[in-house]
């Protein structure tokens, strides 16, 4: 009997391991105390505690992560943005080449419980930079690659993200929810690149505990 079960005992452990070793956490702090975050403002990034997240806060930017490349798998990351109107975006870079050509998803706070129906329709977003921006996916594919949010997200709260690359579909769930928030289809033609944290505008966004899983 011991001679079946220590093979099958050795299996679970090293698939365990590989596992494990596939899905990295990142201390941002850390990182951006030992020069891990790459960006061409680094008077606009800061360190952040605020309560139980310990993570950091920038202003308008594209932040990445030294020596990583990222091809498929999840992404998962608290963010915090503003509700101020038309100055909060905030979200993940993935597969770039630089500041301009890079797949973003991210988010508009200021629109989570917009009054207006049409801009509460603009909550979450998908972009491939320079080709497929945000004005050419609403004018071209309106309400395909950006969706609304549940109405239980606050505009200046802390924002669960778990961005899921797999094959051609990228997919994105909010603060855990089982029910996705948008699923579209990849555009462009990169299939790898550098991650970052990304955004855009006056306000400052907030990041912590990001969770990288590679496939």
């Amino acid at each position: 009997m011991n001679r079946l079960i220590y093979p099958i005992l050795f299996i679970l452990l090293f698939t365990s391991i590989a596992n494990a070793q596939k899905s990295k956490a990142y201390n941002l702090q850390t990182l951006l105390k030992n020069g891990g975050i790459i960006t061409a403002k680094p008077q606009s990034i800061s360190a952040l505690n605020d309560g139980d997240k310990t993570g950091v806060a920038c202003k308008s930017g594209v932040y990445w992560l030294k020596d990583v490349n990222f091809t498929s798998g999840t992404i998962d990351v608290d963010i915090k943005g503003r509700n101020v109107l038309q100055q909060s975006f905030v979200g993940i870079a993935f597969h770039g080449v630089d500041s301009i050509n890079t797949d973003i998803v991210y988010l508009r706070p200021f629109n989570f419980r917009s009054t207006d129906t049409l801009r509460k329709q603009h909550a979450v977003q998908y972009v491939s930079q320079p080709d497929y921006t945000w004005e050419k996916l609403r004018e071209e594919h309106p309400l395909m690659y950006e969706q609304p949010v549940a109405t239980n997200l606050e505009p200046n709260g802390w924002v669960h993200v778990h961005i899921v690359v797999k094959g051609d579909a990228i997919t994105v769930y909010l603060n855990n929810s089982p029910k996705q928030a948008l699923k579209v289809k990849k555009l462009g033609s990169r299939a790898d690149g550098m991650l970052g944290l990304w955004c855009f505008g006056s306000e400052e966004a907030d990041f912590a505990n990001l969770v990288v899983k590679k496939n």
